[in-house]
């Protein structure tokens, strides 16, 4: 059991409302699993060494232009974590980011090493797009402003997040938020969102303040389990989805940003860990993310990919978990 770091109380400007299993008025944790890393901890990794160096450029091969709409099921890694999703004639982008850097500046932070593996030009219509937690590598506040101009769409997003895409005061047109294990509908489709071991902030002072999550999209087409970012933790979260839920026809789970292990490991996988989820949730298929486009973390470029197909190999599972690049996609 890990105890939760002790705040000042003070009122919360992304979101209010009564006290839960993981919020405590103020701000959301994992129940008996929150152990936020101090100020000397990231300090201890900044400088403590160990950071592979990273190609300035790692293009893909696989630069894709979707079609329009898709009967059946297709999804499409986009880069990093940002997926599109063409279900049963429904066109659904989650954590899209297309700008050069995951950072709130132009000029620092991490970099894209390939270019997005669908063009923002190539986009078909989108009708609705889905936030997993509020981090710079997720939630691109220019790209989420480009697509609200051009579609207006439905935006689908944890308890608070709403607060970090607003812009001048205005929020898109229409936007629903929602807590662990709530749902909501999109045509056909029920979205529901599922806890997950991470966090969130946007800077220095607002950790937790906003929730996170993971998707669940039944879908005519079958079950889409995306999860975000997420550390193994106990190992019940997956298992709690599929109780739920049943096995997912497809998931999407991150292979990346896990080193060094003492500080990432309460909040993003490795590769062996992420078998461990496919296994968990009973996916007939998972495509892996989170890896090979921004250099968050310390491990090499290829690493994730490598690894990923080491350990899908030893359990039999070959062809079925694959690390992706931008632009390849599955259609099932």
């Amino acid at each position: 059991m890990r105890g939760r770091c002790s705040y000042r109380r003070m009122a919360n400007p992304k979101y209010s409302g009564p006290p839960s299993d993981h919020f405590d008025g103020t701000r959301f944790f994992v129940p008996g699993f929150t152990r936020d890393k101090s100020q000397v901890d990231l300090l201890k990794w900044s400088f403590g060494g160990g950071r592979a160096k990273w190609p300035k450029h790692w293009p893909s091969e696989h630069h894709h232009k979707p079609p329009m709409r898709v009967s059946g099921l297709r999804s499409t890694l986009i880069g990093h974590a940002s997926f599109l999703v063409q279900v049963d004639n429904l066109n659904i982008l989650i954590d899209p980011v297309f700008v050069h850097r995951a950072s709130p500046f132009q000029f620092a932070g991490p970099k894209r090493v390939n270019a997005p593996g669908v063009a923002f030009d190539d986009l078909p219509e989108i009708d609705a797009v889905l936030i997993t937690h509020n981090h710079y590598d997720h939630l691109d506040k220019a790209t989420l402003w480009a697509i609200e101009k051009k579609w207006q769409p439905q935006f689908i997003m944890p308890l608070g997040v709403g607060h970090d895409l607003a812009r001048k005061g205005e929020m898109p047109r229409r936007v629903t938020t929602l807590d662990w294990w709530q749902s909501t509908t999109l045509d056909n489709l029920a979205i529901h969102a599922v806890p997950t071991y991470h966090w969130s902030a946007r800077g220095l002072g607002d950790r937790r303040q906003s929730l996170w999550c993971s998707f669940v999209i039944e879908t005519p087409s079958g079950q889409i389990y995306h999860i975000g970012d997420t550390g193994y933790g106990p190992g019940v979260f997956s298992k709690d989805v599929r109780a739920r839920y049943g096995a997912a026809r497809l998931a999407h789970i991150p292979i990346g940003a896990y080193a060094p292990r003492w500080f990432m490991a309460d909040h993003h996988v490795n590769p062996e860990e992420a078998v461990r989820i496919f296994e968990d949730c009973g996916a007939e298929n998972a495509i892996g993310h989170h890896w090979g486009t921004f250099q968050l973390t310390n491990e090499p470029i290829e690493e994730p990919g490598v690894y990923l197909k080491f350990h899908a190999s030893l359990k039999g599972l070959d062809g079925r978990f694959q690390a992706f690049r931008p632009g390849q996609a599955l259609a099932l």
